[in-house]
């Protein structure tokens, strides 16, 4: 039985290091198995170096038509699972077909990569980038060996950056307007805003503010619509009177956010939205949402 488990092992072992692999900044990175690890981090434009070695068992040999190393962007859509579509790929031979004896080290560069997307794990996507070293061989499968890296996209702030005004109005009930100072946050920003009662004739409750996420892939009859509620903020608990204004003041940096994806590569989108949320005494609930463009600034540390 031993035999038997041996003879389907691979006959050399792969690793993919990183040139500058010790001083990079790393970040967690879940993985399809639902476990976290920690990844080196790259934007778009860099330069991705390295060396791959390849160290056969034991003294074996190991025979091969070629050895390459791939880096590719690929995206996943879990109702298409195992199905992953290249929007970067590109490939190093690193050795002539032969045969390895003993412990070979193959340095590898790929300059300027065009990485315009960040890595991402979603309900029903991932967009992720790895490098993926093949030993081709002939009639027996090949040998590979993955190394995941994660990609993130800085924005400077935006030029303009308009106030939210909007109203919730019941007729002759409620008249309410709220004000955000802004449409547009960093992930580590402070939402500031105030709601003043214009109207009160229904006693509310409690009144809270919510972010979603929501996450649309696919098209056509394939689009799936995923919403998260990420955080719920309670403004207000008790009934208000007409006159009376809130301040609104909600911190980002605890919360998971990624910047607003618009339609990455037609595959999928992630838009982020503020929802006020009122209810009244009789629990029903009055809703109104606002979305927001949520962006990456480089961080300091």
């Amino acid at each position: 039985m031993n035999y038997l488990v041996g003879a389907f092992k691979p006959p050399c072992n792969i690793f993919i290091s990183f040139a500058d692999g010790r001083n990079r900044r790393q970040v967690p990175l879940k993985k399809e198995n639902g476990k976290t690890v920690m990844a080196a981090l790259f934007q778009n434009q860099e330069n991705i170096v390295g060396e791959v070695v390849i160290e056969p068992i034991h003294g074996k040999k190991v025979e091969h038509n070629g050895v390459k190393i791939e880096l590719l962007g690929q995206i996943e859509l879990y109702f298409d699972r195992g199905n992953f579509y290249d929007f970067t790929s590109l490939v190093r031979e690193l050795d002539v077909p032969g045969e390895l004896y003993e412990r070979k080290t193959y340095p590898f560069e790929f300059s300027t990569v065009e990485m315009p997307h960040e890595s991402y794990n979603g309900v029903n996507v991932r967009l992720r980038y790895v490098l993926k070293v093949t030993v081709s061989r002939n009639y027996v499968r090949n040998i590979v060996e993955y190394q995941d890296f994660v990609v993130r996209n800085y924005t400077p702030p935006p030029s303009i950056n308009n106030s939210i005004k909007m109203e919730v109005g019941i007729e002759d009930c409620l008249h309410i307007e709220f004000e955000y100072s802004k449409s547009k946050y960093h992930l580590k920003d402070v939402i500031i805003g105030k709601i003043y009662f214009l109207l009160v004739r229904i006693k509310l409750k409690n009144m809270e503010l919510e972010i979603r996420r929501r996450e649309s892939t696919g098209s056509g009859p394939n689009t799936y619509v995923e919403t998260e509620t990420l955080a719920k903020f309670e403004l207000m608990d008790g009934a208000p009177v007409r006159g009376e204004s809130i301040p609104i003041r909600l911190f980002l940096s605890p919360y998971e956010l990624t910047p607003t994806y618009r339609n990455i590569n037609n595959k999928f989108s992630v838009k982020y939205y503020l929802n006020l949320v009122l209810v009244d005494e009789e629990d029903r609930r009055y809703f109104k949402q606002q979305e927001i463009t949520m962006y990456r600034i480089l961080e300091t540390s």
